[in-house]
Parts: structure tokens; sequence; C-alpha cells
């Protein structure tokens, strides 16, 4: 079991960082007290491998709990128990400029955590909260500047850190459906197969899905269904490459018939089988295959 502390000044992208996480898998706490972290350790020890990985923000806002400063203490506690307990641990540090941090404030105009102690100051506040923060930046694993960086670029980082296989970033659904039940809103890709001849109208297919061998058979027995199939992952193969490339990491391609139960079915399931034997993360879900069944 992998725990990831992220942790690093106010505004320099703990958020966007723990929404990452989440896309590679990660589960993720947001702005948990030091002091819960071993408490929440035993939780995740408890479910028997249900949580593997698991990312927990902690900052300013739990860190420091008076003039002092103590909390640190029970954040270097914290890691010392979970370690402790046998867990795989690791700290994510997050910076950016003074001059950056001040720039997001005021497109956000958010109120600084430490605002009330530096008195309405915010330079004050984040010179404060970097002082504060000195000990975890030494101490930490990792180190991000996100001055200058780019969300796409932050992502890519991210990913390239914590994601065993990077090109896992991406996960793909595969979906069918029927025309007649409403188009696929989800869908990022949508391509309609009603061109190809319809097994609904041979008596022995009717009740059969593109699950079944018999119907996936007679729609790939045609020419033009494995022509238009291998175009299709000629075009898939040319496209998930450039959405990866632009921070995309969920992709939907929805395959359209009639009814949603035979041509749509048997080629959602192929493309699927496709990208899972090329390494590609991919789910297959069928919307309407059991539409109107009694």
């Amino acid at each position: 079991m992998k725990f990831l502390i992220v942790t690093g000044l106010s505004g320099s992208g703990k958020s966007a960082a723990v929404n990452v996480l989440e896309d590679i898998g990660y589960y993720c706490i947001d702005n948990i007290p030091p002091q819960l972290i071993p408490k929440f350790a035993d939780i995740c020890f408890q479910s028997k491998g249900q949580m593997d990985r698991i990312a927990i923000v902690t900052d300013i806002r739990g860190i420091v709990t008076d003039s002092d400063g103590n909390a640190l203490d029970d954040l270097a506690e914290g890691l010392d128990y979970i370690r402790h307990a046998g867990f795989e641990v690791s700290v994510l540090f997050l910076d950016s400029s003074d001059e950056a941090l001040i720039k997001r404030y005021k497109e956000t105009r958010r109120k600084h955590p430490l605002d009330e102690l530096a008195r309405g100051s915010l330079q004050a506040a984040i010179t404060m909260e970097r002082d504060m923060l000195s000990k975890i930046r030494e101490a930490s694993d990792y180190y991000i500047d996100t001055s200058d960086m780019a969300i796409a670029q932050f992502k890519d980082t991210v990913t390239d850190l914590f994601m065993d296989n990077p090109d896992d970033r991406m996960t793909v659904k595969v979906m069918s459906f029927g025309f007649k039940y409403g188009m696929c809103r989800e869908a990022d890709l949508v391509f309609d197969v009603r061109c190809l001849p319809n097994p609904f109208y041979i008596p022995e297919l009717k009740k059969h899905t593109g699950l079944e061998s018999c119907v996936r058979d007679y729609v790939m027995s045609f020419e033009q269904s494995r022509e238009l199939e291998s175009k299709l992952r000629d075009m898939i193969d040319f496209l998930i490459p450039l959405y990866r490339q632009e921070g995309k990491t969920s992709l939907v391609i929805g395959f359209g018939c009639t009814g949603g139960k035979h041509r749509s079915v048997t080629f959602a399931e192929n493309i699927y089988h496709y990208l899972s034997d090329k390494g590609i993360r991919a789910r297959v879900t069928h919307r309407d295959i059991e539409v109107g069944k009694l």
C-alpha cells in the first residue's frame, strides 16, 4: 500500500495535483489534519487491499495549530506511524514563486489561509507560510515548482512521477447504444454503424446480441464491416496520442446502431479488445442491450 502526502504552499496547485492523482487511480483525501493520519491509515489497513494507493493533502490549514507550529510534529509523527505500519510513504511538496502566487490569488480573489495572522498582507502571508513549511520542504521526496507550468505540463509531470506506466494515464471507455433510445451524450467520438447489414432482420439472430458469436460472426462476415473496423482502428490509433498530449485522461468512444443490441455491440466489443490487446486501459459498456427485454 502506497501513501503519498501532498503538501506545499497555498495556491501552488495541490487541488490540481489531487485531480490528476484521482485520474491515475489514487484514493484521495483533501485537507486532513496531521493528527488524523494514523487513524486514517488504520482504516486503510482494515480495507484489506481495497485501497492500495492513497494520496492525502495536508497543508497550512491543518499543519499549523498555534503560533509555535506544533502541528509540524504531528505530521512527522503521523508519517512515522504509517511507515512503521509497513506502508510505503512519500511526500510531494508543491512550490511556486511569490509573484506567481500573488497573481493566482488576485485572479481567484480568494483569501490566504494566513490572512488574519498576516493582517491582510498577501505578501506577508506567503512569506510566513514559506517559513513555516521549510522543514517539510527539506524532508520531501518529490518537489515540483509550478511557477511557470501550464496545466497540461503539470498533469504530465505528476503522472510521470506517480503512475507506474505513464501511458496508462488515459482510460478509454467504449460504449454501444441505440439511436432509437437517444444519442450517447457522454461520448467524445461517435461512430454510426447503421450502414451495415442488420442482424435484426435475420429471424434466428433477432433475439441474440453482439455479445454472442452468432451475431458477431454475421456482422463481421461482410467486407464493408471488416474494412470499416480497419479504418476505425487506424483513426483511433491516430487520435489517442493526440488526446494524451492535450492532457485528456478519459476518452469515451460510442458506437451506435438502431437498437443498440447487434451491430454497435459487436463493434464496441471488437474495439475494446483491440485497445486492451495494445495495453491501453479500456472498459466497455452496452447502454441499451437490455432495453425492451422482458
